[in-house]
C-alpha cells in the first residue's frame, strides 16, 4: 500500500547494514563513464555527524545538482571532494570518495594537485584585488600551466572566452577585477578556476547572490561547459536545478535520499521526501 505524506518532515533513520541505497546512474551501452564515486562516505565537525554514510555516482561531463534544506550536508560533501574541510579544526570522516578510480583521501596524495584537478566556485565571488588578466593568470603561472607571457596570454583568453567574459573585458584586462559587476566577477572566478585546466568544477550556490540576469548568464555558461567538464552544482534554486543539470541528487539530514536523471526527479521521484521537498511542503 502506498503511503501518504502528512506533517512535517521526519528526521530521517540512521543507515543500517544492508539498507537499500539510493538507486544511482549505471555504467552501460551509451552511459557516460563515472567521474566521482563516494562509498559509504560519512563526515564529522568534531562530534556533530554531518554525512552518513552516502554512496554516490556522479557521472562524467554531465551536470548533477545537489539539493535539499539548509544544513542537510550539500556544501559539506562537495567540499570533501577536493578536501577543502581539510581546512577545518576537527573533522574526520568514514568511507572514501574516488576521482576516476582513484581515492582523493589515500595516503601521500598532493592535495594541492587535487584542487587543480578539482577546481571551485563558492557562493560569493571572490576576485584577487589584482588586474583581470593578474586574476586568471595567478593560478596558470603558479601551478605551472603556462610559462612565458605568450602562454599566460593564450592562457587568459581562452579561459575567459570558456567563461563568456572576454568580449566584455578584453579591452580592460589591466583594470582592477574589484571594478567588474557581481556577475562579472563571478563568471571571472570561473574563469580562474578553468585557467589550470581542472577536470571537475565545484559550484556551491554560485548564482544566489546574483540578479536574475546575471544568473541567466551563469546558467548558459554551465550548460556550454559540460561539454568540456564534470560539474557539481550545490543549488536551493529548484528551477536552477531544472534547468541546468542532467542528474539530481536530494540530501537531508546528512543522508542521500535519492539520485536519478533530473526529469524523473522532478516529475515522478520515488521517496516521498523528495516530493514533498520539490513541491514546496518543507525546506
Amino acid at each position: 500500500m502506498q503511503q501518504t505524506y502528512s506533517g512535517a518532515p521526519q528526521p530521517a533513520a540512521p543507515a543500517t547494514p544492508g539498507a537499500p541505497a539510493a538507486p544511482q546512474p549505471q555504467a552501460g551501452q551509451g552511459a557516460p563513464p563515472m567521474a566521482i564515486e563516494a562509498d559509504d562516505f560519512s563526515f564529522w565537525y568534531g562530534s556533530a555527524r554531518a554525512l552518513n554514510d552516502i554512496t554516490l555516482r556522479i557521472p562524467q561531463k554531465r551536470v548533477t545538482a545537489l539539493i535539499g534544506p539548509s544544513g542537510c550536508g550539500k556544501s559539506t560533501f562537495l567540499r570533501s571532494i577536493n578536501r577543502m574541510n581539510d581546512l577545518i579544526p576537527g573533522i574526520r570522516h568514514d568511507g572514501d570518495i574516488r576521482l576516476h578510480g582513484e581515492s582523493v583521501y589515500r595516503q601521500g596524495l598532493d592535495v594541492v594537485q587535487l584542487r587543480k584537478r578539482v577546481g571551485m566556485v563558492f557562493q560569493k565571488s571572490n576576485p584577487f584585488p589584482k588586474s583581470i588578466y593578474e586574476n586568471v593568470a595567478y593560478g596558470a603561472r603558479v601551478n605551472g600551466v603556462a610559462r612565458g607571457r605568450r602562454d599566460l596570454d593564450e592562457v587568459v583568453e581562452r579561459s575567459l572566452k570558456q567563461a563568456a567574459l572576454w568580449d566584455e573585458v578584453s579591452d580592460r584586462l589591466d583594470r582592477s577585477a574589484l571594478g567588474l559587476s557581481g556577475g562579472q566577477q563571478q563568471r571571472l572566478c570561473i574563469a580562474r578556476a578553468l585557467a589550470v585546466q581542472p577536470e571537475v568544477l565545484l559550484m556551491d550556490e554560485p548564482a544566489s547572490a546574483l540578479d536574475p540576469i546575471a544568473t541567466q548568464k551563469i546558467e548558459e555558461l554551465i550548460y556550454q561547459l559540460k561539454d568540456h567538464y564534470t560539474i557539481v552544482i550545490v543549488t536551493h534554486n529548484m528551477q536552477q536545478a531544472a534547468r541546468v543539470s542532467d542528474f539530481t541528487a536530494f540530501f537531508y539530514i546528512g543522508q542521500l535520499v535519492e539520485m536519478g536523471r533530473t526529469e524523473e526527479i522532478f516529475t515522478n521521484p520515488r521517496e516521498e521526501r523528495t516530493e514533498a521537498y520539490i513541491t514546496g511542503r518543507f525546506g
